[in-house]
């Protein structure tokens, strides 16, 4: 095994003497004898080519990033996935080595070969400081991957609450709350959470202003909860009277799809919800003489419950 496997192999082993016995500069002297044939290739890739940077980035060791890149590795060289060495450090969550990479001059909105950029992997896995390092080296939080999911929509579908409380206060994710005019029946980061249950993401994305009825070709994010079964998130989102292109409501696809015991409490979630009518007030109402009377204006929308008491039905 010649000097530039053994530093490879060195590198993944984490050992650093090694590295540094391997990388020595030689004496002026002696490196006229050695020659140029036998200067170690810092760049040398193994079979998924990944090379010595790369598994340096993904344990973390700052110690080897610092030797190899003094040593002139090439900080943004690409692995068999089109992956540099910051897409492995942002995807553990490694900030220290994520800064050296960024002041060696590390793209930061480097896409792999699934389109994906450093902020991807880091929102996927839930590094909020990882996260936050990116986006304050002016990472992009609207660029999509290969399957047109933004890091906005990963943090959503996986569940990590603070790097989306991260994103949404960037100004350049409040537009990715509205369809894209490319894609207006496109899947949203509401549909994604919704659809794997996580109700404090939905929360957060409903407080920043997401359109709960907006419809993706399987309808709303409803729809998504109830096909899942997902009970609290349907409880959260309950609107019994949106279809989707199929002009089906949640309830139709609740009893087309599933039978499980989740299914069962959703169903009669959406026909109680159902049991509700909603008006719209043609004038003015005030009563003066009843403080606990509803007071309504020309226009407003007015929820009606129906139900029965002692065989006698009461309009609230």
């Amino acid at each position: 095994m010649g000097k530039d496997q053994d530093l490879l192999q060195a590198v993944k082993t984490e050992d650093l003497l090694t590295v540094q016995r391997i990388l020595q500069r030689p004496r002026p002297g002696k490196a006229k004898l050695l020659g140029a044939a036998k200067r170690v290739n810092v760049n040398i890739q193994d079979a998924d080519g990944l090379s010595s940077l790369h598994h340096a980035a993904l344990s973390g060791n700052k110690e080897l990033i610092s030797l190899l890149l003094e040593a002139q590795a090439a900080v943004d060289i690409k692995d068999n996935k089109g992956m540099r060495p910051l897409h492995y450090a942002a995807w553990q969550g490694k900030t220290e080595p994520m800064k050296m990479l960024l002041k060696a001059g590390s793209s930061v909105n480097g896409q792999s070969d699934e389109g994906q950029i450093p902020l991807h992997l880091s929102s996927q896995h839930g590094h909020y400081d990882g996260s936050e390092m990116l986006l304050q080296h002016q990472s992009n939080p609207c660029i999509s991957d290969a399957a047109g999911k933004t890091p906005l929509d990963l943090a959503c579908e996986f569940g990590r609450v603070g790097v989306v409380q991260l994103l949404l206060s960037s100004n350049m994710c409040a537009a990715m709350l509205e369809p894209k005019p490319s894609d207006p029946n496109g899947v949203s980061p509401l549909h994604l959470a919704a659809k794997n249950g996580h109700i404090d993401v939905i929360r957060l994305l409903i407080q920043a202003g997401i359109d709960i009825n907006r419809q993706s070709e399987s309808g709303t994010a409803l729809h998504q909860a109830a096909l899942c079964g997902k009970t609290e998130v349907v409880r959260l989102l309950l609107d019994v009277r949106v279809r989707n292109t199929l002009s089906q409501t949640a309830l139709d696809i609740v009893n087309q799809f599933t039978t499980t015991q989740a299914s069962r409490e959703i169903k009669q979630l959406l026909r109680d919800a159902s049991a509700a009518m909603q008006v719209r007030a043609l004038k003015d109402y005030c009563n003066n003489y009843d403080l606990t009377s509803l007071n309504i204006k020309a226009g407003d929308i007015i929820t009606v419950l129906l139900f029965s008491v002692r065989d006698t039905e009461l309009e609230a």
